[in-house]
């Protein structure tokens, strides 16, 4: 049998003593602040680095492509190789690939270079990223968990809103290289308080490889396709690098569910109340990017708004979540997370129903006060799910449900945007379509959360998580 050697004694079920917990908080903080804000700001510069490297608008796609491809790929691959040489390590590691590659960011002359560059980026963001969550619930006692999950929601949605803002004001005044720059300080920050990070043991067991490429590749090649298949010219080449993709993730799930401690978490997914809350978690995550995708175009096309109006408009969404998202990861650790998520997709349908069904010729009152409600519907759903999720699984595999949480994100995020894509395609996508859309993947979110109050899904079995956290404190 594999045995377990740990490196220092793991985090108790109590988290971290204070002040060592505050200093940890604050490193996972600046650390997710990092990968956010400098994976988001690129959006914003596409046009002037098409100018200055002289490549058509087209091609400088590829660098946000590339970026959130790699993330999707490596994410549940690092997660299991973070089990294996300790949380800790693989979060800063993570971080250090990551900052020195913003740094040669500033040696980009050509477009080729910068894609290498950037893919470098999302191999260090993967691996910070996919421990994250895991060592959120090392750090936090027990009780808490919710209260940490939420506070990471709010680093994640205030990051990306603040990113267009920081990458618009840099521009204004530096040269693109400097863009990516801006996250330089939270990188520095975050290793600097990265020793107060909990101390989690390691795996003796050998990291599966082989696994890890067939991950990679069945993700790779599946939303790649699918992509290519929106964007490209040859929906025949896009559908065979589907099939592929779909031929490989089936050999590799029956070769999974016979490994011990699989990178595609099979035995957590064989779970009822993760598997729900991964179902409700990718169904909310397609349903808010679309329409926060589409929003713009029909603000813009049926509506007429200029892009300040359009950006002023959809501010209250991410705004409100701030606000919203602590506040029910606090909730979370008193109140069943299948009842906030159930109330938190009814607002969320309700609404999308209202955004479907604007005025005709809307104020910016009409719209801002919509997206706020949506938001919040959104807020109140995400991070008990994210909690439910992490809290279930055995401490064992923490870091393997972290990584699940992080690419149910990702792909929802993704999946989303080719939806948009395909809308616009069939001339849908600008009017009512999306939200419409949305509201049904958020009804089928909903009830996902509600299921989850029975407790004969709710409570693990006797023996299926030893470790897992009591019964009592995972709702």
């Amino acid at each position: 049998m594999p045995r377990t050697r740990p490196l220092a004694l793991p985090a108790s079920a109590d988290g971290l003593p204070t002040p060592r917990r505050y200093a940890a908080v604050a490193a996972l903080c600046f650390g997710t602040a990092l990968v956010i804000i400098d994976g988001g700001v690129a959006n914003v510069a596409l046009p002037t680095i098409a100018r200055d490297l002289g490549v058509s608008s087209s091609s400088v796609v590829a660098i946000v492509t590339v970026y959130q491809l790699m993330l999707v790929m490596l994410m549940l691959p690092f997660a299991g190789l973070g089990e294996r040489i300790g949380l800790k390590r693989m979060y800063q590691v993570g971080q250090l690939i990551f900052t020195v590659a913003t740094l040669l960011c500033f040696f980009a002359k050509s477009l080729p270079f910068l894609l290498v560059v950037r893919a470098a980026q999302a191999v260090g963001a993967a691996g910070a990223l996919a421990v994250a969550s895991a060592l959120i619930r090392q750090t936090y006692p027990a009780q808490q968990l919710g209260r940490g999950l939420g506070i990471n929601s709010v680093i994640v949605s205030s990051s990306a809103a603040a990113a267009p803002t920081i990458g618009g004001l840099v521009l204004s005044v530096a040269p693109w290289p400097w863009v990516f720059a801006s996250a330089i300080p939270f990188a520095i920050a975050s290793l600097l308080l990265g020793r107060a990070l909990p101390d989690t043991p390691r795996r003796d067991r050998k990291f599966d490889v082989l696994g890890a490429v067939m991950c990679a590749a069945m993700f790779g090649l599946v939303i790649g396709g699918a992509e290519s298949a929106v964007h490209g010219d040859s929906p025949v080449v896009s559908a065979a690098i589907v099939a592929i993709g779909i031929a490989i993730g089936v050999v590799y799930v029956r070769r999974e569910r016979s490994t011990p401690s699989p990178i595609l978490p099979v035995d957590l997914l064989g779970r009822p109340v993760i598997a729900l809350s991964t179902l409700g978690g990718f169904t909310a995550f397609v349903a808010s990017m679309t329409l926060l995708l589409s929003t713009p175009f029909r603000l813009t096309h049926e509506f007429g708004f200029t892009a300040a109006a359009v950006g002023a408009a959809i501010a209250p969404w991410p705004l409100t979540n701030m606000i919203v998202a602590p506040l029910t990861g606090w909730l979370s650790d008193r109140i069943p997370a299948g009842l906030l998520g159930g109330i938190g997709m009814a607002i969320s349908i309700t609404a999308l129903l209202l955004i479907a069904f604007m005025p005709a010729d809307p104020s910016y009152f009409d719209i801002a006060w919509r997206m706020a409600l949506c938001g919040s519907g959104f807020g109140t759903f995400l991070p008990p799910n994210a909690r439910l999720i992490i809290g279930s699984a055995p401490r064992a595999r923490a870091a393997a449900a972290g990584g699940l949480v992080s690419t149910v994100r990702l792909v929802g995020q993704t999946t989303g945007a080719t939806l948009v894509a395909a809308l616009l395609a069939a001339g849908i996508g600008a009017g009512m379509a999306p939200p419409l859309v949305a509201a049904g993947l958020a009804l089928i979110a909903g009830l996902c959360s509600l299921a989850r109050l029975r407790p004969s899904i709710r409570e693990p079995k006797a023996g299926e998580a030893d470790d897992a956290q009591p019964a009592a404190s995972v709702r």
